[in-house]
């Protein structure tokens, strides 16, 4: 039986790479895609071999079994309230929304539809990140006190330095991904988060931030922060990374998730680049979306994990303008 599923949106850049995905798969369809940029979205379709739809709605009246939805941040909630009382399945890019009540109303449209929402973090399918995961069930070190973590990388341009559709800039970007790790290693939230956040730092007339450190308390006690910074500059041979270094009684673990990599030294490229030559962990999110479709289980990444993992971005943003700690959960959003 064939799965039919449609694209909403190429803005974000996550979508070629999940297209990709789709295609290489045996029994899955790739119906079309829309966007609310029609050159854009031809241009994906031919490449794709795949049709061009000229709305949302009209791709959604295809039947599809579902969708995935790639529009720039400030868009994700509306595309998937348009989508969940036309598909039971929704894969929706991170940061789930820009805001907390945007979150908040996705998890409820698709409730009250009986859609499943799942969010799109592919880093847990990292085999270094599953093998760290592992570890640590198994208790190897003992109880955990403090946690290093960096997500850091290249500035990504376009939309993503426009806070009305990003929702804010390099922490919004990199910290999603990073306390989501964390939450899914030790079943825990977040309870406490500091920022210091820098604006137009390492890209002068940038008009959004572009680096940021924060501190964190997880409800276990263990202490964090995490490095959040477009720090990255064109020359750099890879776009970032995401390292994690572990400390408990027992000892250290230290991951780096994106490891699985050859140096390719390129006169065409003018710079030496590192070329990802191990497992897909966007093919592992993708597989994973495919198999709740297939068997009817829940989502493995849930929107209230969208949900929770935004929520220490914004407190981060709000610690960072109050100039202290900021408890969680968040009371308001400022």
């Amino acid at each position: 039986m064939t799965t039919r599923l449609g694209i909403l949106s190429f803005a974000h850049m996550h979508a070629f790479s999940y297209a990709t995905c789709l295609k290489s798969l045996p029994g899955v369809e790739l119906v079309g895609i829309a966007d609310d940029d029609p050159s854009r979205a031809q241009k994906m379709a031919r490449e794709f071999e795949t049709s061009f739809f000229g709305s949302a709605e009209a791709l959604l009246d295809e039947g599809l079994d579902g969708v995935i939805v790639c529009a720039e941040n400030a868009k994700h909630r509306s595309l998937v309230e348009l989508a969940a009382p036309r598909t039971a399945h929704i894969l929706c890019e991170k940061p789930i929304a820009t805001t907390i009540k945007g979150a908040q109303a996705m998890i409820d449209v698709c409730a009250a539809h009986g859609a499943k929402l799942q969010i799109a973090f592919p880093v847990r399918f990292a085999p270094p990140v599953q093998q760290l995961k592992q570890t640590l069930d198994g208790g190897a070190l003992g109880r955990i006190y403090c946690v290093k973590t960096t997500n850091r990388g290249l500035l990504p341009g376009d939309w993503f330095t426009d806070s009305a559709l990003a929702g804010g800039g390099a922490v919004m970007d990199h910290t999603v991904h990073v306390i989501d790790l964390l939450r899914w290693f030790w079943a825990t939230e977040v309870t406490e988060v500091y920022a210091e956040i820098g604006y137009d730092l390492l890209h002068p007339g940038l008009g959004i931030d572009d680096a940021g450190l924060l501190s964190f308390t997880l409800a276990t006690g263990v202490y964090g922060t995490l490095d959040t910074s477009w720090s990255r500059p064109e020359s750099y041979p890879t776009w970032g990374d995401v390292k994690i270094e572990v400390v408990g009684e027992g000892g250290t673990a230290r991951l780096d998730a994106f490891n699985q990599t050859i140096s390719v030294a390129s006169d065409e490229t003018g710079r030496t680049r590192l070329i990802g030559w191990g497992s897909d962990m966007d093919l592992g999110l993708i597989r994973d979306f495919l198999e709740m479709i297939a068997t009817g289980r829940d989502p493995s990444i849930t929107g209230y994990d969208g949900l929770k993992a935004l929520e220490v971005a914004l407190g981060a943003y709000l610690s960072a303008g109050r100039g202290q700690p900021v408890p969680l959960p968040l009371e308001d959003e400022g």
